[in-house]
């Protein structure tokens, strides 16, 4: 019995040696701590399926609280380099668009879009009363600039979302979206790392290469199809244009990130969810495809 008590022990840790060895290979290639990426990317996503399928007001506030964290993580990288943007009155407005757009629709988006981008730029001026807030006009302008980019990109293409939740059937189309950018984000970096040799746009994006597009391209038209003849009922034509533009926007998505943090000088917006980085991180890909949903919403229904 000691005996084979000591064999199972061994092979336990040989075992275990072994996963280590190659959860440290996965993550020198990738940055990331992969289990622990996906095992929060599930619960994420689990979360966000149940209050989908089963209470949209729920959708609703899981949408403030992304929004609003994001809105502020965003607030806080441009903070450290350099920008004076107020992050109250950006969580406020981030807060303010998701329930405007949810319930009051467009005309609530928009108007509350709008009225968030004044309370910035108004606040950041009252500031200038206060002598370490004060500085040249350019500078100024340049941290009202910052509040204008959290309002237009994050907040404003995030209420998409929402306000395709609010229609009809719209829970269908969202969640429909977002398992075509969680396919495309997964084929991307599947092939991208096991066939990818030519890299897209290495001055914004080291690690995106054509054959992570092409792998992705491939997953976005079968599951598009998929997703049009069995959730959303249309032809299944729709699903390869659905597939198609998703694929797009998701890319595009990602570079206008990458750019940003280029730009900023950082590797991830936050520390926040381990593996993944920042919210900002995740949700990438998602914002503007959450207005290109809701644009073949209106033109297919």
């Amino acid at each position: 019995m000691q005996s084979k008590k000591a064999d199972l022990e061994r092979q336990m840790l040989a075992t275990r040696a072994q996963l280590d060895a190659t959860q440290e290979r996965i993550q020198a290639r990738t940055g990331r701590n992969l289990i622990l990426a996906t095992l929060i990317g599930l619960a994420l996503g689990l979360f966000m399926f149940f209050s989908l399928i089963f209470i949209k007001d729920l959708f609703m506030v899981c949408a403030i609280a992304f929004v609003g964290f994001t809105a502020f993580e965003l607030a806080q990288a441009l903070r450290l380099a350099g920008r004076n943007v107020p992050r109250v009155p950006v969580v406020l407005a981030s807060v303010g668009v998701v329930p405007a757009a949810f319930y009051l629709g467009a005309a609530g988006q928009w108007l509350a879009t709008l009225g968030g981008i004044a309370l910035i730029a108004l606040w950041r001026l009252v500031l200038l009363a206060w002598r370490d807030h004060r500085a040249p006009v350019r500078v100024v302008l340049r941290d009202i600039g910052g509040g204008f980019l959290i309002q237009s990109y994050v907040v404003f293409l995030g209420s998409f979302s929402v306000l395709l939740v609010a229609q009809p059937d719209g829970q269908w189309w969202t969640l429909a979206f977002l398992l075509l950018v969680i396919s495309a984000d997964t084929a991307a970096y599947a092939a991208g790392l096991s066939f990818g040799k030519h890299r897209m746009v290495p001055s914004i994006s080291p690690k995106k290469t054509w054959e992570g597009f092409a792998g992705a391209g491939v997953a976005c038209l079968g599951i598009g199809v998929l997703l049009a003849v069995f959730m959303l009922d249309q032809p299944w034509w729709f699903g390869l244009i659905f597939g198609v533009v998703i694929l797009f926007s998701a890319t595009f998505g990602d570079l206008a990130e990458s750019l940003i943090k280029r730009d900023l000088g950082i590797k991830d917006m936050s520390s926040w969810l381990p593996g993944h980085g920042g919210l900002l991180d995740r949700l990438d890909s998602i914002l503007p495809s959450a207005a290109a949903a809701y644009a073949l919403y209106l033109i297919f229904t």
